[in-house]
């Protein structure tokens, strides 16, 4: 695993645990208001961490941590993320897993195996809309749906979500996204915020009563949706 940060202690990147979030480098978007632009356009400029220090960590963290949360970039990207989980899980630790969808054969491989404890996967808007957020021409929308449904059909916990930005969202991505995913999962509204290693800058966010609008037009579909990131 090529791993280029390490939060100590997060108690937001993984709910309902007191855990640490991994960071790994790449990925195949380039979503204007990804909050890691660094690990995405130059990850090359951040420090590798061996995963020696990462597990020497854990070890360490035994009885004060109870998760780890591995996030990018893309970390299906990576191909022993497997053995990574693996030896997470052997120390005693639950594991979330952040993905876009892009790589369904490593999903796969991850589930069946049960390797994540929690997948949260970012649905980035409707689906004609996948390549204007994404920002590539060929944003492999057969690849996310089917890590969709794989999710959906399968037994372990996870959530859907999207980052809501305007000029990028409107009504029509959130009518499409209930059309497309109708079920009782968990799926979160996340209000944008500006990290300072955005791709783009001018990104911003809708005020509280135009999500509640977009929340209101999933709800009849997906009974679960819910606003984050919002006081």
């Amino acid at each position: 695993m090529v791993i280029h940060g390490l939060q100590k202690l997060t108690l937001l990147d993984y709910p309902g645990h007191t855990a640490c979030t991994v960071f790994t480098a790449h990925c195949p978007w380039r979503c204007p208001f990804c909050h890691n632009a660094s690990l995405v356009l130059e990850p090359e400029s951040q420090p590798v961490i061996p995963e020696e220090e990462i597990f020497s960590f854990l070890a360490h963290r035994k009885g004060l941590l109870d998760g780890v949360a591995v996030t990018g970039g893309e970390p299906t990207l990576q191909r022993d993320l497997p053995e990574f989980l693996r030896k997470i899980r052997a120390l005693g630790f639950a594991v979330k897993l952040d993905t876009n969808g892009t790589n369904p054969a490593m999903l796969r491989a991850i589930l069946s195996e049960k390797l994540a404890d929690y997948v949260a996967m970012d649905i980035k808007a409707g689906r004609e809309n996948y390549s204007a957020v994404t920002g590539t021409l060929r944003p492999g929308l057969a690849a996310v749906e089917e890590c969709a449904r794989m999710l959906m059909d399968g037994d372990t916990d996870f959530e859907f979500r999207t980052t809501v930005v305007r000029g990028l969202h409107s009504a029509e991505d959130f009518a499409d996204i209930a059309a497309w995913l109708p079920g009782n999962e968990k799926y979160f509204l996340q209000a944008f915020k500006d990290s300072g290693d955005v791709i783009s800058g001018g990104c911003a966010a809708f005020t509280r009563e135009e999500m509640e609008s977009f929340r209101a037009i999933l709800l009849p579909a997906i009974p679960k949706a819910e606003i984050r990131g919002m006081d």
